[in-house]
């Protein structure tokens, strides 16, 4: 039995295919795109935040100075990079004495914990998956040998 030209007839279907095929590769392709352009971008904002805050905190004169301008350059090189300051946590340690920073030839570690949410996800979407990628980045700085703050 002969077959209807119908069926062995692909006139006009090179386009629906080319559409149905580009969009299911097309779309997880530029989202992944999103994904990781919006995941570097925090770990750039993270990186440069670390190391300026560790940098002011070593040229400070007094502890209570080198916090306050560790917060400022937090807040400075995050906004940089279009990154909300609330979104951070900074925590500073120094050696080899932990309980005084600033002291000659004593290292100051800042480090910055980061939370970068995924691109495209709606804010009330809820469960036991992840919505948002944890960074850190930590940068070390040591005090002048000169350093004669007070």
């Amino acid at each position: 039995m002969p077959r209807s030209k119908s069926w062995t007839d692909d006139t006009g279907s090179a386009a629906l295919e080319f559409v149905t095929l580009g969009m299911v590769l097309l779309v997880p392709m530029v989202y992944l795109v999103l994904t990781m352009a919006a995941i570097q971008g925090g770990a750039l904002a993270a990186e440069g935040a670390a190391r300026q805050a560790a940098r002011v905190y070593v040229e400070s004169g007094t502890p209570s100075d080198a916090q306050a301008a560790a917060l400022r350059a937090l807040e400075v090189a995050l906004a940089d990079h279009g990154v909300d300051s609330l979104d951070a946590d900074l925590s500073i340690s120094c050696t080899p004495r932990p309980d005084a920073c600033l002291t000659r030839r004593g290292l100051v570690t800042v480090t910055v914990d980061l939370t970068v949410p995924l691109p495209l996800v709606p804010a009330a979407l809820t469960g036991d998956f992840p919505l948002a990628v944890p960074l850190s980045a930590t940068a070390t700085q040591q005090v002048s040998r000169f350093w004669s703050g007070g």
